[in-house]
């Protein structure tokens, strides 16, 4: 996973909580180096003609994933212990949210509750392009279906784990 380019824009004063401070630069992220979901390093998340970008800034503890999903492509259905909210640019995207599915598209903004279960498949015609939003920099994922690599079918879904999207570390999801 490639973090996305990004430019230190500016310094400012931080004047929270009655102190003042220097505060870091704004982050302006662009020009995304999208990494095709076809490599098999996800064996439940095949997706061959969708492609993403993990976006992480060094001073804010978030982190974005810029996606384009594939024409007929699904991301399979899982879950996350942190909140998320997803952006819709472009397409056509069916959206599974628990035991609902709604059709969204350019300009729609979906806010998914910690522990949801959802999914989103492109039913149009080009790909689908979206940002996803996490409130951590470490992206947790539980796989409650799966679309499997090629030779690994008839596997159970992994189990759920972490991803430092900073360090690119992967461990066992642990919940207190």
């Amino acid at each position: 996973m490639q973090p996305g380019a990004h430019t230190r824009v500016a310094a400012g004063i931080d004047t929270r909580r009655g102190g003042v401070r220097a505060s870091p630069g704004v982050g302006l992220h662009r020009d995304f180096e999208f990494t095709p979901l076809d490599d098999g390093s996800d064996p439940d998340d095949w997706r061959p003609e969708s492609r993403f970008a993990l976006v992480t800034d060094p001073d804010a503890d978030m982190a974005v994933i810029a996606e384009q999903i594939g024409v007929g492509d699904t991301i399979p259905l899982h879950r996350h212990v942190v909140d998320e909210v997803v952006f819709y640019l472009s397409g056509e995207v069916e959206v599974r949210l628990g035991d609902k599915t709604y059709a969204v598209g350019s300009g729609d903004i979906v806010v998914i509750p910690a522990g949801v279960a959802h999914s989103q498949r492109n039913t149009g015609d080009s790909a689908a392009e979206i940002r996803a939003v996490f409130p951590s920099t470490r992206l947790d994922i539980e796989y409650l279906e799966r679309n499997p690599a090629p030779g690994t079918e008839g596997d159970a879904p992994q189990p759920p784990f972490v991803i430092d999207s900073r360090t690119g570390e992967v461990t066992p999801l642990t919940r207190d």
